[in-house]
């Protein structure tokens, strides 16, 4: 099954849904997920205001979207680990993924090369990806937040609460065709 998954490091249902797609992918699940980045803090920009892309600071998780993707688009291979440490480093440690020395960690602790991803970074073309994703995913399929899941001419933001379990994942896409149903929402969280 051929499906796209918007994330930003900084949702942690994102981080939800990104480990349960991982985590399917490992057990050998047929699915050829597609990784699309889709950054919340643009999503919350006013129209006269820079892109966050193109703003030299901020605390808006684009340096950590560019180090994934950096990894996804040039080192496919180790890329589901840097996925994984990226969200990490923001969720179970609660750092700055702003900070490249944080991001340099978070990557070295995935077994990567941090000078590699560095140097591709530097070049500007997870910054092009991270825009072009972005717009693609707003202006094709009317995307507002992350996790969605694209399929097709459809997609569907989902948050599920539970970290990584890839049958709740299933479930979900084996209803992303439904087209019937808009909204289910819960008016309270059970916990």
């Amino acid at each position: 099954m051929h499906f796209g998954i918007t994330f930003d490091y900084l949702c942690p249902f994102a981080r939800n849904a990104a480990e349960a797609v991982l985590n399917g992918v490992e057990e050998g699940r047929d699915w050829q997920p597609r990784y699309v980045a889709f950054s919340l803090a643009q999503a919350h920009t006013a129209e006269d205001e820079p892109d966050v892309w193109d703003k030299s600071s901020g605390k808006s998780g684009v340096l950590a979207l560019q180090w994934g993707l950096a990894a996804r688009d040039s080192f496919p291979e180790i890329f589901p680990a840097v996925h994984r440490a990226l969200f990490a480093a923001r969720h179970d440690d609660g750092r700055d993924i702003n900070d490249e020395a944080i991001l340099r960690k978070a990557v070295t602790s995935a077994g990567a090369d941090p000078d590699a991803i560095a140097a591709v970074v530097a070049i500007g073309s997870p910054k092009e990806a991270l825009a072009a994703d972005h717009m693609e995913a707003a202006g094709e399929w009317s995307v507002f937040g992350v996790p969605t899941f694209l399929a097709g001419d459809d997609a569907t933001f989902v948050r599920f609460m539970s970290r990584g379990d890839v049958e709740d994942l299933q479930r979900v896409l084996d209803m992303l065709s439904w087209t019937n149903l808009n909204e289910f929402k819960r008016t309270t969280t059970p916990r």
